[in-house]
């Protein structure tokens, strides 16, 4: 089952997330979607299965610095594009495992998941 983390480097909960990956012996590949980008088939396919609501890092310095007139009126188009415009908006981690996917790192769910050795 191939795993993959989606996330940022610098970012204190991806590092809670490696650590618990690493201490459970999951292999996993990582895609820092700061750099590497992210596509909108993503985003729409991943708010299809979690919705744009969980997506969307509305607690993070990047959204709430954002002009109010960006933050009036979400729906799913309007959080894509600034997903695309500014991935650091994306809620991390995210862990695709399988047909799993998980946003935020919570030690049961990946637990539930059967995210161990």
């Amino acid at each position: 089952m191939a795993t993959t983390l989606h996330g940022i480097r610098n970012c204190d909960t991806m590092k809670k997330a490696w650590t618990w990956l690493d201490a459970h012996g999951v292999a996993y590949d990582f895609h820092d979607y700061k750099k590497a980008g992210i596509d909108e088939a993503t985003l729409r396919r991943w708010a299809g299965i979690v919705g744009w609501e969980v997506l969307l890092n509305r607690a993070g310095t990047t959204f709430r610095a954002l002009p109010d007139s960006d933050k009036t009126g979400l729906d799913e188009d309007k959080a894509i594009a600034l997903m695309l415009a500014n991935p650091s908006m994306i809620k991390r981690p995210v862990l695709e495992s399988g047909g799993t996917l998980l946003v935020g790192f919570k030690p049961d769910a990946y637990l539930a998941a059967g995210l161990t050795k």
